[in-house]
């Protein structure tokens, strides 16, 4: 069973079992004023094993199931038998990360809460982007972009979003999460920049 199956399963179960207990809920959900003031820093990990509804669970598990084996294949070219040990710490990682930046924000804020793995999906999904920067994407899920051109519009998008906050999306820990995707690999092995470069350009 690969380390993307394994991630998927635990999240699908403790997603569940949000739904279910409220009590569950509320005690992993990510909010800053409890992080902060009451230093319940497990909540920095935790809300990313929570969504508030299937369609948000389902959407969210097909794009990280998607991209997540194919990033397992690149991290087996690259660091041959600790892809997977990678894998993992890329995405645990990639939460804490897209976390800060709404942890610092809100931190006196005890009504803001946020929950789901988008944040690390989006590192899972632009991580995908480094390795193979022209494979077609769908935008939207349905208009096929080269990866670097999605990438762009979605850094874009989501920094604009996060900026007005109209709506209850998490759009810094998507913008946040995407960047730390591509930083990641360059930090285990900075000549993969280079590889980057090259592909990029060819």
């Amino acid at each position: 069973m690969s380390i993307v199956t394994i991630i998927s399963i635990i999240t699908i179960v403790v997603s569940i079992m949000g739904f279910r207990q409220e009590s569950l809920f509320y005690k992993l959900q990510l909010n800053p004023f409890q992080i902060i003031h009451k230093k319940e820093y497990y909540r920095i990990v935790t809300h990313a094993l929570l969504h508030a509804d299937w369609a948000h669970l389902i959407i969210n598990m097909i794009v990280f199931f998607s991209f997540g084996e194919g990033l397992l294949y690149h991290f087996e070219i690259n660091f041959g038998n600790s892809a997977s040990v990678i894998f993992l710490l890329l995405y645990v990682f990639s939460i804490v990360v897209s976390s800060i930046y709404s942890i610092i924000k809100n931190k006196n804020n005890s009504n803001y809460n946020a929950i789901g793995a988008s944040g690390a999906v989006s590192a899972i999904v632009f991580a995908n982007i480094f390795f193979d920067p022209w494979h077609k994407i769908g935008l939207y899920g349905i208009i096929p972009v080269p990866g670097i051109l999605f990438a762009l519009i979605y850094l874009a998008y989501s920094y604009y979003m996060g900026k007005k906050s109209y709506d209850n999306i998490g759009h810094d820990a998507h913008f946040w999460g995407a960047v730390f995707g591509i930083i990641f690999p360059i930090l285990l092995k900075p000549e993969l920049f280079q590889t980057f470069l090259s592909n990029l350009l060819n």
